[in-house]
């Protein structure tokens, strides 16, 4: 019994630690703005016309700050979201948005978008995030403001999502209650290499360093990479006290189902031994499993604390109500993640953008 019982009280321990991570992050509390203020060029790489495109980039073409840019790239030349985009240019008649139409041969096309789009930017600093993000007032301010310091290499955030399907919803509250969880539990541990494709803010200098753009070509898990070179150049990761919203869409369960096994198999060919650490985390299984051995004193707190540090994160961290009234279906979430996480273990092929494409067990693409 006792033996049986050890997986769940690990996963208690684990959501005991997430509690304390979230009671410490600082969130999206006020904030002290600084004067540190310099010119921005927003990159963003853009496939397809993602749900609520045009509300999305008009967020960032919004923001009260003193100067920035926004280049928009399309290897696509007619993708649908350059009408959005054009119209953008109507609105904003003032502020610099450019776009720019990329052939590219590189294995990850957005990457390959990516450098031409920072061969073009004017000003030091970039900031890259995907079409589908919806930033609020000030997120220039509270992205930038960690560069201040010369020892931050690269600037990230937290993001919670949205759906407009059972499928999705059920998508959007792993997103709020598991995977950010995970990410206030990793920092608070000190893993720190690593970058949310949510937001990455960064010096053009730095992106030199590393061998520009150029050097991901090859990897699908380019935020990922990105952060983890940059921090090989001995430079510290931060997350903005900032949180962003994306739209996942009214999609299928099965569209959920593909999504999700190309991120459990992207993330185990970056992190093998982080997918498998992640084993302990999965509290519905491991209290269901003390619970039918009889082991009630170990299955009732491993869940509790697994629901409250996920409906807390969500609440305090991520403001995001929908998860919280959700908080209840966290159990048959979790079912669905662990169910995910052993598809996740085997197989090389990901669905990505349309695309059929296998990885190589150091995480870069399969050529064909």
């Amino acid at each position: 019994m006792i033996l049986l019982a050890l997986p769940a009280l690990a996963a208690a321990a684990y959501y005991l630690l997430a509690l304390i991570a979230a009671a410490r992050w600082s969130g999206p509390a006020p904030r002290q703005r600084t004067p540190y203020a310099p010119p921005i060029s927003i990159l963003k790489p853009i496939h397809g016309r993602d749900p609520g495109f045009y509300a999305c980039i008009r967020s960032h073409a919004a923001q009260h700050y003193p100067e920035f840019e926004i280049l928009f790239g399309v290897s696509d030349p007619a993708d649908p979201a350059i009408e959005d985009i054009e119209s953008l240019q109507r609105e904003f008649p003032n502020l610099p948005i450019s776009i720019t139409r990329v052939s590219t041969t590189a294995p990850n096309a957005k990457a390959g978008v990516l450098a031409e789009l920072a061969r073009q930017a004017r000003h030091e600093v970039l900031l890259v995030n995907d079409g589908d993000i919806f930033v609020p007032p000030g997120y220039l301010d509270d992205v930038v403001a960690p560069l201040a310091d010369a020892g931050t290499g690269l600037v990230t955030c937290l993001y919670r999502a949205h759906g407009g399907s059972a499928a999705t919803r059920m998508e959007a509250l792993g997103i709020a209650t598991d995977f950010a969880p995970s990410v206030l539990v990793a920092r608070l541990l000190g893993v720190a290499e690593f970058a949310l494709g949510s937001t990455m803010a960064f010096r053009a200098g730095t992106l030199r360093d590393i061998g520009g753009f150029e050097t991901i070509f090859d990897y699908l898990a380019d935020d990922y990479q990105l952060g983890r070179h940059i921090h090989q150049l001995g430079l510290h990761i931060a997350f903005a006290d900032v949180v962003v919203e994306t739209n996942l869409g009214a999609g299928s369960w099965l569209d959920v189902w593909r999504h999700q096994l190309r991120w459990a198999r992207t993330i185990r060919v970056s992190r093998f031994s982080g997918y498998c650490g992640s084993i302990v985390t999965h509290a519905t299984l491991w209290s269901l499993v003390a619970l039918l051995a009889g082991a009630w004193w170990a299955a009732i707190p491993a869940l509790a604390l697994r629901i409250a540090a996920g409906t807390w994160v969500a609440v305090e961290v991520l403001e995001d109500s929908n998860a919280a009234r959700s908080s209840a279906l966290i159990p048959f979430r979790d079912l669905l993640g662990f169910a995910i996480w052993v598809a996740g273990l085997f197989g090389e092929t990901v669905e990505w953008r349309g695309l059929k494409l296998r990885l190589r067990p150091d995480g870069r693409i399969q050529p064909n």
